[in-house]
């Protein structure tokens, strides 16, 4: 065993100090050597590596897209009826409707296209009218009497704001036109096409006459350069839906000569479609391509 002396005399040769690590002299280039990096400033420029490109702006144009119709496959009125009735087969004719979307060659910004239009044969066969006047006037009793669904003022509003809205066209007598307004439903009937306005002829002083041409009448307009209408049902004969359309078309033309010159629209296709059916480009003819079909054959309801 080792004494205290012999155990003294060891502790004192050992060092307190760690050893120092040796020294390994670099034979790399400084300018090879990685340097700190400094802080990268994320700056939008056109090109450049390590640099975020800048958004490129979308390209604004100043006419609604139309398409080159000359490569486009078109059809005959009664062929698109034909495909159209194979898409709905099972399906009960009423409740299928012809709809027709008339693009037009229009700039945007400019003023739109909107009329109401009364067919030769009317779609629509379930038009129910409300109307806003005053409930102790003359125009009250009339307004019931003509088959109104829903009148009065300040209790049609009030029926109105609970939700409770049974009609689906909705007129206004000019007496109430201020009531109306104070009344501030535009944010309620307006989404649904029902608030009453000048430019709809739905503000009136003769209650019978707009309710007469209400019923059987609808309302277009031109949205993003395109109008869309319903022209007929599923039942309906070619003849039937070849008479509507050429109304929507004769009233569209009548539309736009009103328009001023510094905002010219024409029209530039045709496209029949229905509920569940795809859109068929018209050419503007009638008769069936297969010289096996007649228009007749398209007259029976499925």
């Amino acid at each position: 065993m080792a004494s205290f002396n012999h155990c003294l005399a060891s502790l004192a040769r050992l060092s307190l100090t760690a050893p120092a690590r040796p020294t390994v002299t670099s034979t790399i280039p400084k300018f090879l050597l990685p340097t700190a990096s400094p802080s990268v400033r994320h700056a939008y420029s056109s090109g450049g590596a390590g640099m975020r490109k800048r958004p490129k702006k979308r390209r604004q144009y100043k006419y609604f897209k139309t398409h080159d119709l000359s490569q486009m496959e078109q059809f005959s009125l009664c062929d698109a009826m034909r495909y159209i009735r194979a898409f709905e087969v099972g399906r009960p004719p009423a409740s299928v409707k012809y709809e027709v979307a008339v693009k037009l060659k229009a700039s945007k910004g400019g003023p739109v296209v909107r009329n109401r239009i009364r067919l030769p044969f009317p779609v629509k066969t379930d038009t129910r009218i409300g109307v806003i006047c005053p409930e102790d006037s003359p125009m009250f009793s009339e307004a019931q009497q003509l088959g109104a669904v829903a009148v009065g003022e300040e209790s049609l509003f009030e029926s109105i704001r609970q939700g409770n809205i049974p009609f689906n066209k909705l007129i206004c007598h000019v007496d109430s036109q201020e009531a109306l307004k104070k009344a501030n439903l535009g944010r309620i009937l307006g989404p649904k096409g029902l608030m009453p306005n000048q430019k709809t002829k739905t503000i009136t002083k003769n209650l019978k006459a707009t309710m007469q041409d209400l019923i059987g009448a609808d309302d277009y307009r031109e949205r993003d350069g395109v109008v869309r209408i319903a022209v007929g049902q599923l039942g309906f004969t070619p003849q039937m839906l070849s008479d509507n359309i050429k109304a929507v078309m004769a009233q569209l033309k009548e539309d736009m000569q009103k328009i001023d010159e510094n905002h010219v629209k024409t029209l530039d296709e045709v496209v029949l479609s229905s509920t569940r059916a795809p859109g068929f480009s018209l050419d503007g003819t009638f008769f069936p391509t297969d010289e096996n079909l007649k228009p007749e054959d398209l007259q029976s309801v499925m």
